[in-house]
């Protein structure tokens, strides 16, 4: 066995372009490389087998079957910065007795060695990264066979390599379209939900929305907005659904309720209007849907404020009295964008200086950990906070359901303020 033909060196810089584009330099233990290596190992019947990387100043070990305790040697005078040299393998039966060995620290020192083959781990585009080498302290020809044996172990070493590398590719460009996803969900939603909450001077306010997944628009939503003179209208709902079709009805069952609260004057007619509009819409008839809504006038009263709602199959609002009773308010009523007369009903109650009104979504009580908050736990929630504002309200709300949250939350709080 001849030494192979040596080729001119390709541009170092570029080589080592190829080196990085891989990612490979440093990382954890493969169990592929570590077969492939012990493999090469048994097949030529040696003790040592490396698959190398050769950085700018060093040898790194991706894999090293039989050396112990080493990861990685000075690059100059490696055998394997050698090896890189040549497109073909590079061998050396008898190293101590081989010009281009002798003064090598591996030869002459301690370790001994005598016997090496390293096969380069080439590129598609013709770049050297390392080699599969083999290694024994004691001289020993080798066979074609043996060196095709190595250049196919060689070959699934680069398939590794490839193939690692395509799924870090496709890893990091899945990741930017989830990250295009989230940004587009958070702009839709965005648009589904009052951009600031506004300064009532009778009524201080506080929100929160959460989806289930930041990489999907839900149905839930909220709004507040004013309704002429000193009211102010608040709506609470939650579309059946999620992406973009749910998107479509909240923006149709939000906007119904602006422009309905304007004119109507009562809840249940606000919700009446929704219905009619949910039901008018075309795309009913290819996907059906239903909407829980429910919608409320505020105004001040000589000693308060006074709340008038009415819901549409939505979850009552739960009241937390200044002295710390609690519980829900209202009468429940027909889910909205099903039949043509719904069953619903206006109902109405006094909110006094310390008093909180708490408007939720289902997902709030179906959440929450161990086991689901339900309506007993939010009560005990809020029984816990009296004398709490709003925000501290729905902060204390969210803490507990972000536990273990299985769908997307809105809360909507209102409380008078005392003083």
């Amino acid at each position: 066995m001849t030494a192979a033909a040596e080729i001119i060196p390709a541009n170092e810089e570029q080589r080592m372009r190829a080196v990085r584009r891989y990612d490979i330099l440093d990382t954890p233990p493969d169990g592929a490389f570590d077969r492939i290596a012990e493999l090469a190992a048994e097949l030529l019947g040696v003790p040592i087998a490396i698959v190398s990387i050769v950085d700018t100043d060093r040898i790194w070990f991706k894999s090293h079957h039989g050396l112990d305790g080493v990861s990685q040697i000075d690059r100059d005078p490696g055998l394997c910065a050698s090896a890189i040299l040549h497109e073909t393998p590079w061998v050396v039966t008898d190293a101590e007795h081989d010009p281009r060995t002798l003064a090598n620290p591996l030869v002459a020192g301690e370790f001994g060695l005598r016997f090496y083959v390293g096969v380069p781990l080439t590129t598609h585009d013709g770049y050297n990264l390392g080699t599969l080498c083999v290694l024994a302290k004691e001289p020993r020809p080798v066979s074609s066979t043996e060196i095709s044996v190595l250049e196919k172990l060689a070959a699934l070493v680069m398939d590794e390599l490839e193939l690692r590398r395509s799924a870090q590719t496709a890893l990091a460009e899945s990741a930017g379209r989830l990250d295009q996803v989230e940004a587009l969900a958070h702009a839709l939603q965005s648009s589904l939900l009052p951009p600031a909450l506004p300064e009532i001077d009778f009524l201080h306010i506080a929100a929160i929305y959460r989806p289930a997944s930041v990489h999907q628009v839900g149905g839930d939503f909220y709004d507040v907005f004013p309704t002429g003179g000193d009211s102010w209208g608040f709506v609470i709902g939650d579309v059946r659904g999620k992406g973009p079709a749910a998107a479509s009805r909240t923006s149709l069952a939000r906007y119904s309720m602006r422009t309905a609260a304007v004119y109507e004057g009562e809840p249940h007619a606000v919700l009446r209007a929704v219905n009619r509009a949910l039901l008018a819409d075309p795309r009913e008839e290819m996907e059906p849907v239903f909407v829980t809504a429910l919608f409320a006038y505020a105004s001040p009263s000589d000693e308060g404020v006074e709340i008038r709602f009415a819901s549409g199959g939505h979850p009552l609002p739960t009241l937390l009295r200044s002295d710390g009773s609690v519980g829900q308010v209202g009468a429940p009523g027909s889910l909205l964008g099903v039949v043509e007369e719904p069953e619903l009903t206006d109902s109405s109650v006094h909110l006094r200086p310390g008093d909180v009104l708490v408007l939720f979504t289902d997902g709030v009580t179906d959440s929450g950990g161990p086991r689901r908050l339900e309506q007993e736990g939010l009560e005990e929630i809020l029984r816990d906070h009296r004398g709490f504002g709003p925000q501290e309200v729905v902060e204390r709300i969210t803490a507990a359901v972000m536990q273990r949250q299985r769908d997307d939350i809105a809360v909507l709080a209102l409380g008078v303020p005392q003083g």
